[in-house]
């Protein structure tokens, strides 16, 4: 087998961090431009708002499932490949949502929810693209400066609504859809610029340039429990990142909703969504840069002291605009991106190269179903007890994270 030299290796890790971030910018917008408007639409087109959240939960089940389905392409063809095939199906469920909203299907926007779902799992597929090239030392800073490159486009997408809305009008579609027509547009983007720059593909580059150990036998789901139950430190950051994200999803899918119940418009949930999402991705160098100086788990275990606090201003939150909904959303995303970069970093550290790609698209289908089983529970708790009672309830997710970190630290 032929070996890389470190400083060509060197080289095609920079080339992969900056595509990667142009990726992140740009297929950022395509995924958070409709969340402001998908618990409406699905609202609407259900006649319920015990459903209004079923959108954004099949999307986040998609992820979960078109996760482990991209960590397969990828352990097969590279990360390049995967990323294409996400993006490129993300693209296609925005566009049907938009054809549910015109012939008024709530089954058809599930479908293309389902689809959208892909570009989530493509998006997190490449934070983990970032660290195949990068030292153990560094390896959090690697992951995290791509997960901070989604800042530029899901700052910007929330915040489209506006335009959204012009562009139904002009084209003549409804206004809800308007953000998911657009959004499909950045998914093309992002497709295409990793499509085109790509290469070489820091996967394969990395199983070129170390001696990797054969392939345990048997499916792709079997090798990656097996690796995940032998390893408590790789278990344990498993475990912490689904609770992390179930928590923040559980949250924030319906809290458009609470602010509509107060009499908050659009551009106003929209610049509430963009606060959380500031939260979520433009401190990640931050959260990076602590987790390579003090440690994986500990970093984790600060992500839950955050998300705590956002619970509480959330649950003291009244219906509408308040200043304890803008803070609580924002420290959701920030407690989200401290637990989330720690957990995914230490995923990173402690599985085997020949199976990296497996374990990665398995550690994130248990975060994608578990977020959605959270996500379906929302409706329901704030149809029959409100939404301060979620905010309150989800506090135990929470606990689930800190039981993680805590064994996470003493696993090292």
């Amino acid at each position: 087998m032929t070996l890389v030299a470190p400083a060509s290796a060197a080289a095609v890790q920079k080339r992969t961090i900056l595509t990667l971030v142009a990726t992140q910018a740009v297929g950022a917008m395509g995924i958070t431009i409709g969340i402001a408007t998908a618990s409406l639409l699905a609202r609407d087109l259900s006649g319920s708002e015990s459903m209004a959240g079923l959108s954004q939960t099949t999307q986040v089940l998609g992820a979960a499932v078109a996760a482990y389905v991209l960590g397969r392409v990828m352990d097969a063809r590279g990360r390049r490949f995967g990323l294409l095939a996400g993006y490129l199906l993300g693209a296609s469920g925005g566009l049907l949502a938009v054809l549910a909203g015109v012939v008024g299907s709530m089954t058809l926007l599930l479908v293309g929810a389902v689809l959208l779902g892909a570009t989530t799992a493509a998006n997190n597929g490449a934070r983990y693209a970032a660290t195949d090239l990068a030292p153990a030392r560094s390896r959090a800073r690697a992951l995290s400066v791509v997960v901070w490159a989604t800042t530029f486009g899901a700052v910007i997408g929330p915040n489209l609504t506006g335009v959204a809305e012009l562009f139904s009008n002009a084209v003549g579609i409804p206004v809800l859809t308007g953000p998911f027509a657009l959004g499909a547009i950045g998914m093309l983007a992002a497709a295409l610029v990793v499509g085109v720059f790509l290469r070489p593909d820091p996967l394969l580059v990395a199983r070129e340039g170390a001696p990797v150990a054969e392939r345990p036998k048997g499916t792709s789901w079997r090798r990656a429990l097996a690796v995940i139950r032998e390893r408590p430190a790789l278990a344990a950051a498993v475990v912490g990142q689904a609770a992390a994200h179930a928590t923040m999803v559980e949250v924030m899918v319906m809290t458009p909703l609470h602010m509509e119940h107060g009499g908050a418009g659009l551009e106003i949930i929209g610049l509430v969504i963009s606060g959380h999402v500031l939260g979520m991705f433009a401190f990640a160098p931050v959260a990076g840069w602590l987790a390579d100086r003090v440690g994986r788990a500990d970093v984790m275990a600060l992500g839950g002291g955050v998300l705590l606090v956002a619970l509480v201003l959330c649950a003291a939150a009244p219906q509408g605009s308040s200043a304890r909904i803008f803070a609580g959303l924002f420290l959701l995303g920030l407690g989200w991106s401290l637990a989330t970069i720690a957990a995914a970093t230490s995923v990173a550290d402690h599985t085997p190269l020949e199976v990296r790609a497996d374990v990665q698209g398995t550690a994130d289908l248990i975060m994608g179903v578990s977020a959605a089983a959270a996500g379906a529970v929302s409706g329901v708790v704030v149809d029959l007890a409100g939404y301060p009672a979620l905010a309150l309830g989800t506090i135990l997710l929470v606990a689930v994270l800190f039981g993680a970190a805590y064994v996470a630290r003493r696993a090292v």
